[in-house]
């Protein structure tokens, strides 16, 4: 899996591509970590360039999106397609955090 970390405007966009599972998990847990721990409190999951996503990969966007709310920020989804979107919806995301089909679909501010 490739991470990918940029701030744009007052958010940090991590853009995630490849497989999310078992294995690439704590890649992803450990670039989140320090990302919060920078003071970038307003997260963007790029999702388009996933392929796949397990349920260690939903682990982790849940433990980050719990940190994230006791700190006063937000953890949102972007990207939302095919058989990630099927399973982020289906997991129950949506009423959990802000999802977002489309980067483009993301308000500006």
């Amino acid at each position: 899996m490739e991470i990918a970390i940029q701030l744009i405007d007052n958010k940090c966009v991590i853009g995630l591509k490849g497989r999310l599972d078992a294995v690439t998990a704590p890649e992803l847990e450990l670039s989140l970590g320090q990302v919060i721990e920078n003071g970038n409190l307003h997260i963007v999951l790029n999702l388009t360039g996933l392929e796949y996503i397990s349920s260690a990969g939903l682990r982790i966007f849940l433990v980050a999106a719990k940190k994230l709310n006791i700190l006063k920020g937000t953890l949102c989804l972007a990207g939302l397609r095919g058989n990630i979107k099927e399973v982020i919806e289906i997991s129950g995301f949506p009423s959990i955090m802000t999802c977002y089909d489309t980067m483009e679909d993301m308000p500006n501010s």
